[in-house]
């Protein structure tokens, strides 16, 4: 042998032998993925700073504008900090009896650089995750708006999101009980939208109605910020949904097709239905529709095609509509912004509609096998009740124990005044 050939056939063996683990090194972590994820963290961070801040800003009165951007704001921040120490273990820590994680992952232990959630880094995962657990409080500021204390908003979100949000999300997401009984949601209806509407729902009620309400009329101060807040919640809402694949594929980009035309249909079914009620078209009820089929595609997205992105549209459309102008104004109670009207019921009705749609025969990625679709049905039935259950009972709890320490209300002069200047000292608008 030549004494090349003995540096070179050792040389090349060893390469060899070295490239399945490069090959394996390669594809474990996917740049593709990655950058889709971190487009994704941004999009539904957009979602709540600024659209919904913005969306909400426009929708109370002139008075109370700046109040509800700043608890959007204080809500990012808030969240971003008890993420950061315990949530993000409580949520994805490993199962503790099917109810919660442990708390192996507080203050992001054992998430560094190199450390993978699939094929993108922990750290992107986590963080994507963050964002889903700012605007599900967030959504809650719209059913107790233009009355709650700044100091009891902050101490009801910090409690709910422990007790509440973390422990749903590890039910769904985390490996708890619900995603062993089969339940769908692909995105959060369950998790994000029917824990945020049911939570709006109790607050609401426990609060009581604003000062003259329904008899003095309280319309939007600014249509043009809702109208823009919306169409960010839109765009937004790609991230939200096709970014919960984890991954550029093709579910990814057919849950990005559902989300466009379950939105398109909503706002159209709305928008079709105010004309024939009052005559005239109104942008709020098209605001309004589009996020009802954002919110109803949601649970969906990663399960159904086209066909099913129609019809739970529709039902959304429908359904959202029939809640907020009629069964809110029977029932007489105050849901300043529609939080249950749209996000409760909205999230609910695709809930359900998952496990019809989701099944191949209407185009859907298909059940597991043996499951029919009464079956899944039934299991989306018992996940979304769970919740209802559970958060009114807690989110309850929570209330009535901070009404009684620190009181829940502004007075009514307060409220009279408007919660901008009372709370703080600054206006949304300085006209004069």
């Amino acid at each position: 042998m030549k004494p090349i050939d003995r540096i070179f056939i050792p040389g090349a063996a060893l390469l060899l032998a070295c490239l399945p683990g490069l090959a394996l090194a390669e594809d474990s972590l996917s740049s593709g993925d990655t950058a889709w994820m971190l487009t994704s963290t941004a999009l539904v961070l957009f979602m709540t700073i600024p659209g919904l801040s913005l969306f909400y800003a426009g929708m109370v009165r002139a008075k109370n504008a700046l109040s509800v951007m700043m608890q959007c704001f204080a809500i990012t921040c808030l969240v971003t900090l008890l993420w950061t120490i315990y949530l993000y273990s409580m949520a994805f820590g490993d199962d503790v009896g099917g109810l919660v994680g442990n708390l192996g992952k507080a203050f992001l232990a054992g998430v560094g650089v190199d450390t993978l959630s699939g094929s993108i880094p922990e750290s992107v995962f986590s963080m994507f995750q963050l964002t889903f657990a700012i605007i599900t409080p967030a959504l809650i500021v719209g059913a107790f708006a233009e009355r709650m204390k700044f100091s009891a908003m902050l101490l009801f979100m910090a409690l709910w999101v422990t007790l509440v949000y973390a422990p749903v999300a590890h039910w769904v997401w985390g490996g708890g009980w619900l995603s062993e009984k089969g339940v769908l949601d692909f995105a959060g209806g369950t998790v994000v939208h029917i824990n945020a509407g049911v939570a709006g729902l109790v607050a609401a009620l426990v609060m009581g109605k604003r000062r003259g309400f329904p008899q003095q009329p309280m319309k939007p101060n600014n249509m043009v910020l809702t109208m823009v807040g919306a169409g960010m919640l839109w765009v937004g809402w790609f991230g939200f949904n096709a970014g919960s694949e984890l991954a550029a594929d093709g579910t990814a980009g057919m849950a990005m097709a559902v989300t466009q035309i379950a939105t398109a249909t909503a706002a159209l079914t709305w928008m079709f239905l105010e004309w024939i009620k009052h005559g005239k078209p109104s942008a709020l009820g098209m605001a309004s529709g589009a996020v009802a089929g954002l919110v109803a595609i949601t649970p969906a997205s990663g399960f159904v095609g086209p066909v099913g992105a129609l019809a739970i549209g529709f039902a959304a459309g429908l359904i959202c509509y029939l809640m907020v102008v009629k069964v809110k104004g029977a029932l007489g109670y105050d849901d300043s912004l529609d939080a249950f009207g749209v996000h409760g019921v909205g999230g609910f009705v695709g809930a359900i509609l998952t496990g019809v749609f989701a099944d191949a025969g209407f185009g859907g990625a298909g059940l597991e096998d043996g499951v029919t679709i009464a079956g899944q049905v039934v299991t989306q039935f018992i996940g979304a009740g769970a919740t209802i259950v559970y958060c009114g009972v807690v989110s309850f709890i929570i209330l009535k124990l901070i009404d009684a320490i620190i009181g829940l209300r502004v007075s009514d002069e307060e409220e009279e005044m408007g919660l901008d200047l009372v709370l703080h000292d600054e206006q949304g608008y300085n006209l004069r």
